[in-house]
């Protein structure tokens, strides 16, 4: 077995990852059985390793703390966490949304960059369609190291903070709208054409890779790399 990575026949778990990126593998829970899962986190627990689990469903978490009785479930970001080594928060991100809807893909954010040692502050329903509550925010969000948008519908939150801020923004297109939305294509195709400088775009709905990317943002700000 080559030690950097355990071979469990239908999975190969990199675990040199903590080593080289600073946290263990993430683990995409959605299409997995509950025995793939217990075995996964298992292999984790042995080595002391913190674990993720995205896209999990209450069904897998209710079933993992059966195994993982300290295991942490946050059921509207979809995102379970065996934590067996304390995590230190530095920095902050800031995670706004256009609106309520989009508030589970914020929170798969917001779960994420905690869990990777960042600090978070919500401003949720600041969207376009009510300038004036972004407005009465915007200087509290200016003080983050990053700061993610997450809308759906036109998508234009995240290309107006641009506009305002000088600090890198991520933007998350959701699949949230009606149906010339296209399952947030719109919103995508938005993003990716903003005029406003310095914002990044990732996948719809991609919460994950957001509150991934943010964290390692904002921890690089914080050391001074």
């Amino acid at each position: 077995m080559d030690k950097r990575y355990i071979d469990i026949d239908f999975a190969k778990l990199d675990i040199e990852r903590q080593k080289r990126r600073g946290a263990s593998e993430a683990v995409f829970c959605e299409c997995k059985t509950d025995e793939q899962l217990i075995k996964i986190f298992t292999e984790f627990q042995k080595l002391g390793q913190n674990v993720i689990g995205t896209r999990a469903s209450k069904a897998q978490a209710e079933n993992l703390k059966k195994t993982f009785p300290n295991l942490k479930y946050n059921p509207e970001a979809r995102i379970v966490k065996l934590i067996q080594t304390p995590i230190e928060t530095i920095g902050e991100i800031a995670i706004c949304t256009g609106g309520t809807g989009d508030i589970p893909v914020a929170e798969e954010a917001s779960e994420t960059a905690q869990f990777y040692g960042s600090n978070v502050k919500k401003y949720y329903d600041v969207g376009v369609a009510g300038i004036h509550r972004l407005f009465d925010k915007i200087d509290d969000i200016k003080k983050a190291n990053v700061i993610i948008t997450v809308a759906g519908m036109e998508g234009a939150l995240g290309g107006i903070i641009s506009g305002l801020v000088d600090v890198p923004v991520i933007a998350v297109p959701t699949s949230i709208g009606y149906g010339s939305s296209m399952k947030g294509i719109s919103a995508l195709l938005t993003m990716l054409n903003s005029c406003a400088e310095g914002m990044t775009v990732v996948n719809i709905d991609n919460g994950f890779n957001a509150g991934y990317s943010a964290s390692q943002i904002n921890k690089m700000i914080v050391k001074g790399r």
